[in-house]
């Protein structure tokens, strides 16, 4: 699958780069994205949770009424969960929500998640570029120029680069990230996902591994 190069003015600079298929071309595995987003986001989740049992609850611990004779139910403790202030009933406790995937799997799902935004047009490739300094403006002219004004986008950089980073920070609907931090979950969250030209080998030689 054969791409133009644009430059950051949204112009075709002439030149195609060729998408390889091992990578951008696979039969989409819907199971391993649905895995790897699962494991994304169960790994985000702090697990730290805590509400006050019976046991944990400060108060006295003498009986709060006689056994008999109140006309209501017998009650023992002002900390029992029936009464406002006491114990929650089996409330949440700390616990670690992290899950595992194997590698080739993990892998199969970007590869899976890439070739189906390059079956539906969703993958652009720009040539490399740089700002003086950070400035959103000048990133905002750039999505701008590439028609992704308004809409999720993710950027994949080649190197890191903190001007261009740095401008898009202020943007909520678009992500800059390097090739070590794209996963599944981000290529699937953006509506569109721009490669710089000098990404694109990094990529495909760790996926196609």
């Amino acid at each position: 699958m054969e791409v133009a190069v644009l430059d950051k003015n949204g112009k075709e600079t002439g030149r195609k780069v060729s998408l390889s298929d091992s990578v951008f071309g696979i039969e989409p595995s819907d199971h391993a994205v649905y895995l790897d987003v699962k494991q994304y986001l169960a790994n985000q989740r702090q697990g730290t949770h805590k509400a006050k049992e019976r046991a944990e609850i400060a108060g006295s611990t003498r009986k709060i009424k006689k056994q008999k004779g109140t006309g209501t139910a017998r009650a023992g403790s002002i900390k029992s969960p029936v009464f406002k202030g006491g114990g929650r009933i089996f409330g949440p406790r700390p616990k670690d929500y992290t899950q595992k995937l194997t590698k080739g799997l993990k892998k199969l799902a970007r590869r899976s998640a890439l070739s189906a935004k390059a079956k539906d047009n969703q993958i652009m490739v720009v040539e490399d570029f740089n700002f003086e300094s950070p400035k959103t403006k000048d990133f905002a002219s750039v999505l701008k120029a590439l028609g992704l004004e308004g809409k999720k986008s993710l950027f994949v950089l080649g190197d890191a680069n903190k001007n261009v980073y740095l401008s898009s920070r202020n943007l909520k609907a678009s992500e800059v990230v390097t090739p070590s931090e794209l996963n599944t979950y981000k290529i699937v969250n953006a509506k569109s996902v721009v490669f710089f030209e000098g990404s694109l080998e990094g990529i495909v030689s760790n996926l196609s591994k």
